[in-house]
């Protein structure tokens, strides 16, 4: 398929949701199609599957930069050096200045364990049963410099099980994840989505109106 946007991931550890990613480019009908692949962590295992995937994969290790604008300039000139269009953090764990948010405002995008903006940051899924919520989730969204903030662009919700830990949850919400990231970054991609005034814009009008219940809407037995 002739026109994909070339996309950048960025991983640190073992890129989860980056196999995903992968597995939805190989379809020709997809709009995009990952050209490199960078960690900041040198022994991310993410990098290897990459690399099996015929994926150009990199390290520009943040350890080995005097400041956090410097190892972001040479973050930027790899993604622009493989004429990046789009970037996907995945596992990306480096909170980013302003100085490299500017450059890829609105091409960059995230994905966060939870129902942004609830349970911002870590500990989600521990935060989430502290906080009896019934549905979890997962939330795709633009990059901004505060922390898993910016326009969303999709969300899964994830029931919560009432004998749920944070590891089954957690299991849970990355399988919806995997599902989401491809989705959102498709939207993105083929240019179904636009901002205005800090907002995703989409056709909505063929989104189901109906209500999702958990637990289930069920007539109480006499």
């Amino acid at each position: 398929m002739s026109g994909r946007k070339r996309v950048g991931v960025l991983i640190s550890g073992r890129g989860s949701n980056l196999s995903a990613l992968i597995e939805a480019c190989k379809s020709d009908l997809y709009p995009a199609e990952i050209v490199s692949v960078i960690s900041n962590r040198p022994n991310a295992p993410g990098l290897e599957h990459a690399r099996k995937a015929g994926i150009e994969a990199t390290c520009v290790d943040h350890t080995g930069y005097g400041t956090r604008e410097d190892f972001e300039a040479a973050l930027d000139a790899a993604l622009r050096t493989a004429s990046v269009e789009l970037v996907a953090n995945a596992g990306f764990m480096r909170i980013l200045t302003e100085f490299f948010v500017s450059r890829w405002r609105d091409r960059q995008l995230n994905i966060h364990p939870s129902l942004l903006p609830a349970f911002k940051g870590l500990d989600t899924h521990e935060r989430a049963l502290e906080a009896g919520v019934a549905i979890s989730g997962a939330t795709v969204h633009f990059v901004r410099t505060e922390m898993d903030s910016g326009p969303i662009i999709a969300q899964a919700a994830v029931p919560v099980m009432v004998d749920d830990t944070p590891d089954s949850l957690a299991a849970r919400v990355l399988e919806a994840e995997h599902k989401l990231y491809p989705h959102a970054l498709a939207l993105v991609a083929s240019g179904a989505v636009r901002i205005e005034d800090e907002r995703v814009v989409f056709d909505r009008a063929s989104a189901p109106e109906a209500a999702l219940f958990w637990p289930p809407l069920e007539v109480p037995s006499s």
